[in-house]
């Protein structure tokens, strides 16, 4: 940032304290002293195993939030022998296609953050340029301090990040919102945890035209694609949350549904998923629905059959 870039002040602000060692006198008897006190303490395994338990795949993502949480945890234990204990930088960066779980896993991220004591609130406030962008001048200001307003404490979530700087037009205002986060990331650190999300080779790109954004990030995360038979996997378990289940030819007629849509454009992983599902439960309902005198069961109501399936446009010649 140039030297005499103005300040921005967020309402209620200060900058960050300070690191500091924990006092010598700090009643040993309650202190924690092994990793299993801070587990105890803070209950933040049971967000790890919900996080393990309810996204399907991600094995490379689910470790780097597990490093994280061990990190933060020895920390607690380095304050209460009394060793420096730095504010860590946790901003982040989650790079990957839509429907990998990005939004899912910084949801689950700001309530580690906040069990281990690292977040006042722990709640996740989900952005995009047009919340932080103005139209005109004066207008961008205001607009970004009031979302990190509404941040602080918890995490600022801001998806496709890269659409922030426009430098082919030199009448954006996407520059002022980045000064302001640049700012706030660097006084804030120990109040507002920011994590960018796109596509990787767009945030590649942007890092390179802003290195005071990159020079913030800690941990950048990248989110692979959902395999054929973990895509299934997320199909069942979605359907199962609505009392919905495929009948085995569905099932299979399903498994050829997905081989043919991830081959198509604007493939989604899980949120392709999801709308595919969500068309499904249309067909039965209209099948159902055309059935007037027919006495419908729990199974009948529950069960997606083959033709709800293959009725779909991806099947067409």
């Amino acid at each position: 940032m140039p030297m005499n870039a103005p300040t921005y002040a967020i309402p209620g602000s200060v900058p960050a304290p300070p690191a500091v060692s924990a006092p010598a006198s700090a009643d040993a008897q309650s202190a924690p002293r092994t990793v299993a006190d801070v587990l105890r303490a803070s209950q933040v395994e049971a967000v790890l195993e919900e996080l393990e338990r309810d996204l399907v795949g991600l094995a490379p993502v689910k470790q780097r939030i597990r490093d994280i949480a061990a990190l933060l945890v020895i920390d607690r234990l380095r304050v209460a022998h009394g060793l420096a204990a730095a504010s860590p930088s946790l901003h982040m960066c989650f790079t990957g296609n839509p429907g990998t779980g990005k939004t899912t896993v910084a949801m689950r991220m700001a309530e580690i953050l906040h069990r281990l004591g690292y977040l006042r609130k722990g709640h996740l406030v989900a952005v995009t340029r047009d919340d932080l962008v103005g139209q005109y001048i004066g207008h961008t200001a205001p607009k970004t301090k009031e979302v990190l307003k509404k941040a602080m404490g918890g995490v600022l979530f801001i998806d496709e990040a890269y659409y922030l700087y426009r430098p082919e037009n030199e009448r954006d205002y996407g520059q002022e919102a980045i000064e302001i986060l640049l700012q706030v990331m660097e006084n804030r650190r120990d109040d507002l945890v920011v994590i960018l999300a796109g596509y990787k080779d767009r945030m590649d790109r942007f890092f390179q035209s802003n290195p005071g954004l990159s020079s913030r990030i800690a941990h950048h995360i990248d989110f692979p694609d959902y395999t054929p038979a973990e895509l299934e996997a997320i199909a069942r378990t979605m359907l199962a949350a609505m009392s919905y289940r495929f009948a085995p030819e569905a099932e299979h007629a399903f498994a050829e549904y997905l081989a043919r849509r991830i081959a198509q454009p604007h493939f989604a992983n899980a949120r392709s998923v999801r709308n595919a599902l969500d068309r499904a439960r249309l067909r039965q309902a209209s099948r159902l629905f055309a059935e007037r005198e027919r006495v419908l069961d729990a199974e009948a109501l529950a069960t997606i059959v083959e033709s709800d399936i293959r009725a779909s446009r991806v099947f067409a010649p």
